[in-house]
C-alpha cells in the first residue's frame, strides 16, 4: 500500500479529473487521463508522495527497477555510456526519470572524473528531493532541470521512461476503430468510445480481432523527435520492456499491453485507485527508431537487456560473487525474468562509434 500519506490524495485527484472530464464536454481521452492519473502536480502517482521504488513490498514500494535490483546494472551500463562519452567527445549525462537516483550513483562511482556534469530531468518534485538526498555526495557534478534546454550535447540514459508516457488507446468494434476514452459515471470512471480519424501505424494492426485494444504511442515518439532536435552531438540508450513493431500489433496480444502496478503485484484496471498505482504501456520500439531516424538520430543497436549487459561484461563483474548478487544479476539476465522483456535502443548524432552494448546479437534488422 502507498505510504507517507499518498493514499490521500485519491479523492483530491479523483475530482481534477472529473472536472477535466465535464469541461472537454462529459469525456477524456485516455492520454489526457493517464496524464493527469501519473503526473498531476502534489497528487499524480509520481507527483505525491507516496514511494514508489524499492525491492520489497514491505518496504512500502510498489515496483522495482534494475538499477535498485543490483548496483551491476549501472557497473555495466557504464562501460557503454563511458564508451560514448569517449567517442563523442563529451563529459556530459543526460539521466531523464532518473527513480530514486541509484542509476545516477552507480554511473557516476563507475566512471568517476569522466563524468564532468551529471544532469537529472524529472518532472516529480518528490522524486527529485528523494534523488538529491542520494546523491548529495556528489555535489555540484550534479543539476536538476525541470525542461530541456533549446541544444544540448552528451549522452542520454532513460531506464524505463517511455513506458510511462501516456498512450491513446484505439479500439476495434470489428470493422472500425474507436479512440477509447474517460467518462465518469456515478462514482467510477468507465472506458467510453468515440469515433476518430486515428489508426494504427500502416499495416502494424492487421489481422486484429473485433473487439481488439492498443496503444499508440505519440507522446514517446515526440519526446524522442525533441531529444533529436535539440541534441547537437552525442548519444542515448533507452532501456524498457517492449517489442518491435510486428510483435507488438500482433493479433494474440489484441488486449493491448496496458498495465497498472501497486505494492509489487500488477492489474489492467487503471481506472480503479487513481494516482495510488503506477500506470505502464509497453514500448513499440519501432515507432520509436522511427521517431528517432526522422529527427536526426542514426540507430545505432537494439538488442535484449541480458545480450546488452552480457556484451558490457556484467558476467566478469559477477566473478567471485555471492549468491545474492548471483541471485539478482540473474533477475537481470535471465529470459523468463527481465532479460528478454526488456530492450536497449542504441542512437547517436554527430559522433560515429561502434557501441560495445550492441557487438553479439543487435537486432535492429527486426525493427
Amino acid at each position: 500500500m502507498p505510504q507517507d500519506g499518498s493514499a490521500s490524495v485519491g479523492p483530491a485527484l479523483s475530482r481534477l479529473i472529473r472536472q477535466a472530464i465535464e469541461q472537454n464536454g462529459g469525456w477524456l481521452p485516455f492520454d489526457r487521463f493517464m496524464a493527469m492519473a501519473l503526473y498531476a502536480p502534489g497528487l499524480g502517482y509520481y507527483a505525491n508522495p507516496g514511494r514508489k521504488f524499492g525491492a520489497m513490498p514491505a518496504s512500502g514500494s510498489d515496483f522495482v527497477t534494475a538499477p535498485e535490483l543490483s548496483p551491476l546494472f549501472g557497473r555495466a551500463l557504464s562501460c557503454q555510456v563511458g564508451q560514448a562519452l569517449a567517442a563523442c567527445r563529451t563529459d556530459a549525462v543526460w539521466e531523464f526519470g532518473a527513480g530514486s537516483g541509484e542509476l545516477a550513483a552507480q554511473l557516476l562511482d563507475a566512471l568517476g572524473a569522466a563524468i564532468g556534469r551529471y544532469t537529472i530531468v524529472d518532472l516529480s518534485g518528490t522524486l527529485r528531493s528523494r534523488q538529491r538526498e542520494r546523491l548529495q555526495a556528489y555535489g555540484a557534478r550534479v543539476t536538476w532541470v525541470d525542461a530541456l534546454p533549446d541544444t544540448m550535447d552528451g549522452v542520454i540514459v532513460g531506464n524505463e521512461v517511455l513506458d510511462a508516457m501516456p498512450v491513446q488507446l484505439l479500439h476495434l468494434d470489428g470493422s472500425r476503430w474507436f479512440e477509447r476514452g474517460v467518462a465518469a459515471q456515478g462514482d467510477r470512471f468507465a472506458f467510453v468510445d468515440r469515433p476518430t480519424a486515428l489508426r494504427p501505424p500502416s499495416g502494424a494492426a492487421d489481422g486484429m480481432p473485433a473487439g481488439a485494444t492498443i496503444e499508440l504511442h505519440a507522446q514517446a515518439e515526440a519526446f524522442v523527435a525533441t531529444l533529436g532536435e535539440r541534441l547537437s552531438q552525442g548519444a542515448a540508450f533507452l532501456i524498457d520492456y517492449g517489442f518491435p513493431q510486428h510483435e507488438y500489433y500482433h493479433p494474440q496480444r489484441s488486449t493491448g499491453t496496458l498495465m497498472c502496478h501497486r505494492a509489487h503485484r500488477a492489474d489492467t484496471d487503471p481506472l480503479a485507485d487513481v494516482g495510488a498505482k503506477d500506470i505502464t504501456a509497453h514500448v513499440d520500439f519501432t515507432g520509436i527508431a522511427l521517431a528517432a531516424q526522422d529527427a536526426g538520430f542514426e540507430v545505432i543497436g537494439y538488442t535484449s537487456q541480458a545480450r546488452f549487459l552480457m556484451n558490457c561484461g556484467i558476467l566478469e563483474l559477477l566473478n567471485g560473487a555471492g549468491v545474492p548478487a548471483l541471485a539478482a544479476a540473474q533477475k537481470l539476465l535471465a529470459e523468463h525474468e527481465m532479460g528478454e522483456l526488456f530492450k536497449v535502443l542504441g542512437l547517436s548524432k554527430g559522433c560515429s562509434f561502434d557501441p560495445i552494448g550492441f557487438a553479439i546479437g543487435d537486432r535492429r534488422h527486426t525493427l
